[in-house]
């Protein structure tokens, strides 16, 4: 097999303090990362600049950087780039802007711990920009120089500016954020104002053929320049080479897959891959699960392995691995664990925690009406574990009754992860993952934005999380099989909800506002979040209490406009019959 290509650059830095000869208040710093942390989270280059004004803002500049490249590669995986990175300026941030208050009755931006930032994460085949400022980042073209960054100075007169935005002026900062797909061969350059003096193409182009293999000296001779043309602050220079970009997925999980061996079949009492097979606890055209022990620990474990019928398809083996991945990323009672620690393996299987009890499915059929009570509490939990993938930037995608299991104790789970949709793989296309999530569970319970072709979210999960609420309380569909139609927003505005009162009449009223709420055809239109639609269920907020329609109404309107009908038309006669007499 031949060996896959490795993301590859070429960096040159170089920095001095400005003519004044005093301490150098920019700072600059770059993480080669190597092995999974590549794939996961790319090579990150920075740069800060101190404001000249302060004599504490070197500190600043050091902090942000160090703290940046630091506490990057400490967030999860599953996060994009662009959470985890403004996640990481926002602490540091706050930090700095905290350091500013301490002792001072009245914060003078002029004095403190603020500076400007700018960094490049290039990530698989996409590269992100983060910048707040006036330090700068360009792509290097043939016959230009292209400023890809925003300075954030204000300009009063020709003589008179200030920073409009930086670290450490506000508690808050707004960060500008870029994604761009990646080139082999582009030339990028991070600078902070000082090296900006009678910059261009030519110069730069010239400098990297004076250097072509020392991007260093390169770096030097672009602040040398600076320099020359009168700049007399701080310089500091950045050039990066993209040489190589990988061929797809930067978690190379896919090559993980592709080194193991597709596992016989299973039966009870046969040893494999450290467990001791049970018995079979599912069987479909796509995978197959067995309940087995694990011959070290003990331990009653799930194991899963793709059918037979799915071994030539690439694409599904490349996701076969995904439920172990997403599973030790998460941590959540509600949520499937997988079995113990990894381990190495020969055979493409996923082993899990095993849930002993029954479906979602299986508890529906048992309770066809069950009590508010008893749904609230699935619902709860059912939203704690939602919760706990969208806090990673993850959506589950197939919520639906065979995927939740109950166990004896009422504890509820859910399981089978492998269509989850991960930002943080989607970046870079990792098991063909797009930015845009597709149609990856049962269609009955997928969110409408997926048949019209809208951006999935949070309030994707959350409207089959309202379906499965509905459909336990009355065993029924909310919009039966419509959504399965819609394909565009005209489609969206037809779909008519079936009210649930017209099914349980006895159930509050307030109950199908939240229920209707929560599966809006457009997600905009329903709760924010997974924990306001299980709060409004649990204390439904007075925008949720109407007039209480007539009891007939409720259990069968048709009849009470039927009555109302001929009541009226009753006393319509009665009147003209009073008119006749009366002439």
């Amino acid at each position: 097999m031949a060996e896959e290509q490795a993301l590859r650059i070429t960096l040159g830095q170089h920095s001095r303090a400005g003519r004044h000869g005093g301490v150098n208040q920019d700072f600059h710093g770059a993480v080669l990362a190597q092995g999974h942390l590549l794939g996961s989270k790319g090579i990150a280059v920075a740069l800060a600049d101190g404001i000249g004004s302060s004599a504490v803002s070197q500190v600043a500049s050091a902090a942000a950087v160090r703290s940046f490249l630091d506490d990057y590669y400490c967030t999860s995986e599953a996060w994009s780039v662009r959470r985890s990175a403004q996640r990481v300026l926002a602490a540091t941030n706050a930090w700095l802007h905290a350091q500013n208050q301490r002792g001072h009755a009245r914060f003078d931006k002029d004095r403190g711990y603020v500076c400007t930032f700018s960094a490049l994460i290039l990530k698989g085949r996409e590269l992100h920009l983060l910048h707040v400022g006036d330090s700068r980042i360009y792509r290097l073209h043939d016959q230009a120089l292209e400023q890809l960054t925003e300075d954030h100075r204000v300009h009063l007169s020709g003589a008179e500016s200030y920073l409009g935005r930086a670290l450490g002026v506000n508690a808050g900062v707004e960060i500008d954020y870029q994604c761009l797909p990646a080139e082999p061969g582009a030339v990028y350059l991070l600078a902070t104002d000082g090296a900006c003096a009678g910059l261009d193409a030519a110069v730069v182009h010239a400098s990297l053929a004076a250097s072509p293999a020392d991007f260093d000296a390169a770096a030097q001779a672009l602040a040398d320049h600076a320099h020359a043309r009168g700049s007399d602050d701080d310089i500091t220079v950045q050039l990066l080479r993209v040489d190589a970009l990988p061929a797809g997925d930067p978690q190379q999980l896919h090559l993980q897959r592709a080194a193991l061996e597709l596992p016989p079949p299973l039966a009870p009492r046969m040893q494999f891959e450290g467990y001791t097979v049970v018995r079979t606890l599912h069987a479909s055209a796509r995978s197959h699960v067995y309940l087995a022990v694990d011959d070290q620990s003990g331990e009653q474990v799930a194991i899963k392995t793709p059918s037979v019928d799915m071994s030539q398809d690439a694409a599904y083996l490349d996701r076969f691995l995904l439920e172990e991945w997403v599973a030790r990323r998460l941590n959540n009672p509600h949520v499937l664990r997988p079995a113990g620690a990894e381990r190495a393996r020969r055979h493409l299987f996923v082993a899990m925690e095993y849930v002993q009890g029954q479906s979602l499915a299986q508890w529906m059929t048992d309770h066809p009406r069950p009590d508010l009570g008893s749904v609230r509490r699935i619902v709860s939990q059912l939203a704690a574990g939602l919760a706990a993938f969208h806090g990673k930037e993850m959506l589950h995608q197939d919520l639906r009754p065979e995927n939740v299991m109950i166990d004896t104790a009422g504890t509820v789970t859910i399981i089978d992860l492998a269509s989850a949709h991960v930002a943080g793989l989607a970046e870079g296309g990792a098991f063909g993952m797009s930015a845009a999530p597709a149609i990856a569970g049962s269609l009955q319970y997928t969110a409408p934005e997926y048949f019209a072709g809208g951006p999935a979210s949070e309030r994707s999960d959350l409207f089959s999380l309202a379906v499965l609420t509905y459909q336990m309380l009355c065993g029924q569909l909310p919009y039966g099989l419509q959504v399965t139609q819609v394909r565009n927003a005209a489609d969206l505005r037809r779909l008519r909800y079936v009210p649930l009162r017209h099914l349980r009449p006895e159930l509050p009223d307030w109950l199908d506002a939240v229920l209707h709420k929560g599966l809006q055809p457009a997600a905009a239109r329903r709760q924010e979040a997974v924990s306001e639609f299980a709060h409004d269920l649990n204390a439904p907020g007075p925008q949720f209490h109407r007039n209480r329609p007539p009891a007939l109404a409720r259990r069968n309107p048709l009849l009470f406009w039927q009555v109302c009908t001929l009541l009226l038309g009753l006393a319509v006669l009665g009147l003209v019959g009073r008119m006749v007499l009366a002439t």
